[in-house]
């Protein structure tokens, strides 16, 4: 597995719905998640495109969707994704889909009908669950139950991992999972991408560790 450099000049075109983008962050919460999770992803997000109403020229916008704090919102938000990479500071990677799972699995009426729902809605963040879902040494006890730390999966909140794990089930991405128990770097780490990865910004050294090695099977209710 690799990672280049690239512009999003470069990547701009190439993008499409369902790529992850992975952020490395310098505040003081971003530092936290790296910390607690042994990574250098703090959050992530997920891309969607937007046609120009009415234009035959085939031009789109490319947007993310997270749930973060943003424009005086904390929870689901939709941005130009240009504006969030100009703003940003720290990391940032692009992600892209495996083609096998895009063209054979990949729903793209399920992922934006979910996605654009949980904007829609509202739906502010989850601080308790994003908190416990980086929190895996108390999950499992013996006999199949779990313990304090684990998250049931409900929707009423999301936290940016969550969110991105649940559209892409719903997308058929992946089997059944918990998608509140998926942690950025879980993300990260599902082997449903392509072969290499992008960095777009941020220090050239920091490297997603073990990317795209995990079956998100592991992550299943």
């Amino acid at each position: 597995m690799t990672v280049k450099e690239i512009s999003y000049r470069d990547a701009r075109a190439r993008m499409q719905p369902g790529d992850v983008i992975a952020f490395g962050g310098k505040g003081n919460f971003s530092e936290i998640i790296k910390f607690a999770t042994f990574s250098s992803v703090s959050h992530v997000g997920v891309i969607l495109q937007t046609k120009i109403p009415e234009d035959d020229t085939g031009r789109f916008f490319n947007q993310i969707i997270e749930s973060t704090s943003l424009n005086g919102f904390n929870g689901v938000n939709v941005s130009r994704f240009s504006d969030r990479l100009d703003s940003y500071q720290g990391e940032l990677w692009w992600l892209p889909l495996k083609k096998e799972i895009r063209e054979l699995r990949f729903n793209t009426e399920n992922y934006y009908n979910f996605l654009f729902n949980q904007a829609k809605e509202r739906k502010p963040y989850d601080m308790p669950q994003a908190i416990k879902s980086a929190i895996d040494a108390l999950d499992n006890l013996p006999f199949g139950m779990h313990g304090p730390a684990y998250n049931k999966e409900y929707f009423s909140k999301f936290f940016c991992s969550e969110l991105v794990a649940a559209g892409l089930e719903k997308a058929g991405a992946t089997d059944s999972i918990n998608a509140s128990e998926v942690t950025p770097i879980d993300l990260c780490r599902w082997n449903i991408y392509a072969d290499s990865y992008y960095q777009l910004k941020g220090d050239p050294d920091k490297r997603i560790s073990r990317f795209n090695t995990a079956n998100p099977t592991d992550w299943n209710v």
